[in-house]
């Protein structure tokens, strides 16, 4: 009943706009957010509990966007997965669950990690400082999706660190940075995902970092809101990437790169944190770079399809097929994203069946910022 409130769920008009938006719903008509909020309103919510679709929802957030009377429909769904997971029910993990796995290992106060293994010679960062960048889960995914995929997500990393030099920044980078358990928040774990953050917030407080940087929108969303909201305020300001180029963009030099791409809004960038100008503000300072926008984009953008490594089924490559065909639509020969799984999950459906098959590239916003840099 609690929960109910809290998510304003009560307040629902079975208007259906949510179910008319949801990416989701669009492939998969078995799926309805309409139906899910009557389920829990009018029958208690029991049978929620044991439905497969109850792990679906994207938590993109363009439905409580659309709904007149502010529902909020993402958080009503990980608080109806908090039930579930406390009766032993679980969704259909993708990668054999491992990446869930990794999560949880995380949470553990005596774990020792080797994080900063990607960090190469001409990288200069410190043990402590004004600054910190957050890497995320970038290492993991490298030993994940790298040989599959032609894709070095430590690239990202690299690139962050050398972008930030250039404009004078010598981050911090902790050598036993924990997940920031975004996708446990999300699933319903949230004793673990608060035990995370305590980690998390302990160790950034401690390097003495008034700054905390970030080029995953998930890590961005889960540092700057989800613990102080769970946890209490912390001393620090918290950026995605992409805020902190276009703060400096005076400090960055760039050379011509005669790139036609369009960009995609990841969802917790966007509609949870509000960023939208910035990253097209740095990629059009590029000379070169002609920036073109899907039909849907900002507010209206659409997610990449899966989230939380959970339910990737074939609704989710119909949504990432579909969101490539728009890309490519607009005349773009590259799909920029902000957000390490956006570019996974673009990668992975590009790859499929031969009349899948996509010729669109797609890089993440740090690597062209990085690529355009003078000397």
């Amino acid at each position: 009943m609690e929960q109910l409130k809290k998510s304003r769920a009560f307040y629902c008009l079975e208007c259906g706009k949510c179910t008319a938006v949801c990416p989701i719903s669009t492939f998969n008509k078995g799926y309805s957010p309409r139906r899910m909020l009557a389920e829990g309103i009018f029958y208690g919510g029991r049978d929620l509990l044991s439905d497969r679709l109850l792990w679906s929802c994207l938590t993109c957030q363009l439905c409580s966007q659309r709904c007149p009377v502010d529902v909020k429909y993402s958080e009503y769904m990980r608080d109806v997965r908090a039930e579930a997971y406390k009766e032993g029910r679980w969704g259909n993990p993708s990668h054999g669950g491992a990446l869930l796995h990794i999560m949880e290992m995380a949470a553990s106060p005596g774990l020792k990690q080797n994080r900063t293994g990607w960090i190469t010679e001409d990288l200069r960062i410190k043990q402590k400082g004004e600054f910190l960048y957050f890497v995320g889960c970038l290492p993991y995914f490298q030993d994940f999706f790298a040989k599959d995929f032609t894709f070095e997500p430590v690239s990202i990393a690299r690139d962050a660190v050398r972008v930030l030099n250039r404009i004078g920044i010598e981050p911090v980078v902790l050598e036993n940075e924990r997940c920031c358990g975004h996708d446990l928040y999300w699933l319903g774990q949230l004793e673990k995902f608060d035990e995370l953050g305590r980690l998390n917030m302990k160790d950034i407080e401690e390097s003495g970092a008034k700054t905390v940087i970030t080029a995953c929108p998930e890590c961005a969303l889960s540092l700057k809101k989800l613990y102080p909201e769970r946890l209490g305020k912390a001393g620090y300001e918290v950026l995605h990437i992409s805020e902190i180029f276009a703060r400096s963009i005076d400090k960055l030099k760039f050379k011509e790169l005669n790139m036609e791409v369009t960009f995609q809004d990841p969802c917790r960038l966007g509609r949870y944190l509000g960023v939208y100008d910035q990253p097209r503000q740095v990629l059009s300072s590029i000379p070169g770079v002609k920036l073109h926008e899907m039909r849907r984009n900002r507010r209206g953008s659409i997610c990449c399809g899966t989230t939380n490594w959970m339910n990737c089924d074939a609704s989710s490559g119909q949504i990432q097929r579909s969101r490539l065909k728009e890309a490519k639509e607009t005349g773009a020969k590259t799909l920029v994203t902000a957000c390490p799984k956006c570019q996974i999950h673009f990668r992975c459906a590009a790859c499929g069946e031969q009349e899948e098959k996509s010729d669109l590239l797609v890089s993440d916003f740090v690597n062209i910022v990085a690529s355009a840099l003078e000397g």
